[in-house]
């Protein structure tokens, strides 16, 4: 989030980290814009901040080209402010997911791809797993499946990296030791997927979500039960630029020594307050010569 009050401490910590894969955690909802609120009137509330009526925005945004335009600008401000901390993009997801709104994605790729993007999340989430692990508190989102299909296919079209799956949506701000192992264990193979989550430690941060878990997640994380599950699990570690490379067309593939004999797990942290970060823990994986790990 590199319009929020912490993004410059946070791109600093980045900074002393060369190897920690970070990513653009594009905000155009509740939130804090990036330009000013009279720069982009029609996408902020009455306090200049990003509005949070998502569905009438999404009219406005469908049939208002002024709003079109604002959302455009907004979108390459994000990109700009990233760019200029100096950090290499990783990777692109979208705050509350709101580029399953057609038009949202489309001016997200566009002008991404002039900024180096090369991966973008598509959450597409299995419920069959979900349901194969706890049946209850499933926030579900199958109703919207065929946008998020839609998405995979805009994505794809334009040369970018998806996961296959995506795991975190229905539990978010929930995803305890529990269902991460039960993740671990029933992520369908072979399968390129990403967990993501946000943790911290204490629950009741300013901007915290109402009902979120944050330091549950964290437990989850640093939990040894987890990292022996990961370790039985057959899965390699990396982040998004370890499994996204560019061949001689400027395409972008899954590179063989993950595709041979293993499966890929993206795990990321969406850290409060600022942006996301693409984290691979080192170790857990049988072969140390396909683990890739950083931080």
């Amino acid at each position: 989030m590199v319009g929020a009050p912490a993004a410059e401490d946070a791109v600093r910590r980045a900074q002393a980290l060369p190897r920690l894969a970070i990513g653009l955690h594009v905000v155009l909802v509740d939130g804090v814009p990036t330009l000013p609120p009279h720069e982009i009137p029609d996408l902020v509330d009455e306090r200049g901040q990003l509005r949070n009526d998502l569905a009438k925005l999404g009219l406005d945004i469908a049939f208002r080209p002024k709003v079109r335009s604002q959302l455009r600008q907004e979108i390459r401000a994000q990109f700009e402010a990233f760019t200029a901390s100096g950090m290499a993009l990783s990777h692109v997801d979208v705050h509350k997911h709101y580029h399953l709104h057609p038009d949202v994605a489309a001016d997200i790729i566009s002008i991404g791809r002039e900024f180096g993007m090369r991966s973008l999340r598509a959450p597409s989430e299995p419920r069959s797993v979900l349901e194969a692990i706890d049946k209850q508190d499933i926030r579900s989102s199958w109703m919207l499946a065929p946008s998020v299909a839609f998405l995979k296919r805009q994505a794809r079209r334009a040369g970018l990296m998806t996961a296959d799956a995506v795991f975190g949506w229905a539990w978010s701000g929930a995803l305890n030791e529990r269902r991460m192992i039960g993740l671990l264990s029933q992520i369908p193979r072979p399968a390129l997927t990403e967990i993501y989550c946000h943790p911290a430690i204490r629950d009741d941060f300013r901007g915290h979500a109402r009902g979120y878990g944050y330091r549950i997640e964290l437990d989850a994380l640093l939990s040894a039960r987890v990292a022996a599950a990961l370790g039985e699990s057959g899965f390699t570690l990396c982040t998004y630029n370890d499994v996204c490379r560019p061949d001689t067309q400027g395409r972008h593939s899954v590179p063989d020594t993950l595709t041979r004999s293993r499966y890929s797990l993206w795990h990321q942290i969406e850290a409060p307050d600022w942006s996301e970060v693409a984290i691979a823990p080192v170790g857990g994986a049988k072969d140390e010569s396909r683990s890739f790990g950083c931080c």
